[in-house]
């Protein structure tokens, strides 16, 4: 009896220890923030858009297969939209398959947290795929201006990638915007020139952030490119998405 009692114990402080192991390895992970868009409207075009699936599937997957938790959040919460034109077909990559396939990643879509309950200090980077959907409602969304101004101020990485630097447009920082005297790319006016959107976004990405102060740098269209400068990390169009999420890693350790 005093050993199968001495076996329970130590079966029982076995149980104890594993569990807060795991309790302990899912403290020491490292949590990043990923917001997307709400608006699916393509101006007055009558055309859809939503965020561009690859530059979402690239840097998830990047993160996740480091050992990375990653949250979504989006404007209105529930079912972000996807770009259909990113859905093509010609356009896919090993991880816009792989996206294309993960169940638990598209459940985790359909119930997207709202951004407005979110608080930066559950997270220790934020990450804002493109697409043209943010430039109708991030840009000017008050909850995600003060979230990044949070994180920033907080010394923590902030990634963006081709859109997605444009919701830097109104963010501040010491009544400075964030970008004035900073590196940054994003989706140049060539690339959007070249798919026939000048006259239908609201404002062309690169003028903007330049408008701002920033030190505006880029490479040919759709060629690879991205910028780091401290704490703010941008990345030209699609091809740059693995890029971005390799400078967030770096930080992130």
């Amino acid at each position: 009896m005093k050993k199968i009692g001495l076996i329970a114990i130590m079966t029982l402080i076995a149980g104890n220890v594993s569990v807060m192991a795991q309790k302990l390895n899912k403290k020491e992970m490292k949590k990043v923030l990923f917001v997307v868009t709400s608006n699916d409207k393509l101006g007055n075009t009558g055309e859809k858009t939503g965020f561009w699936s690859e530059e979402f599937a690239a840097p998830y997957y990047e993160l996740l297969d480091k050992g990375v938790e990653i949250t979504i959040a989006s404007p209105l919460g529930g079912q972000p939209p996807i770009d259909p034109k990113s859905a093509d077909p010609a356009s896919a990559t090993e991880d816009t398959k792989r996206f294309d396939a993960d169940t638990t990643l598209q459940e985790k879509l359909k119930n997207t947290h709202k951004l407005s309950t979110i608080d930066q200090k559950d997270y220790d980077a934020v990450f804002y795929p493109g697409g043209h959907g943010p430039l109708w409602d991030l840009v000017e969304d008050k909850n995600s201006i003060a979230l990044i101004e949070a994180f920033y101020n907080h010394k923590k990485p902030v990634a963006f990638v081709c859109h997605a630097p444009a919701v830097l447009k109104n963010v501040k920082v010491n009544g400075e915007f964030l970008v004035k005297n900073k590196k940054v790319t994003g989706f140049t006016n060539e690339e959007e020139e070249a798919v026939g959107l000048t006259k239908v976004v609201p404002f062309l990405l690169e003028d903007a952030l330049t408008q701002n102060g920033a030190k505006f740098s880029k490479v040919g269209n759709w060629q690879p490119y991205a910028v780091e400068d401290g704490l703010l990390i941008t990345g030209q169009n699609p091809a740059s998405s693995k890029l971005v999420a390799g400078k967030l890693l770096e930080q992130l350790k």
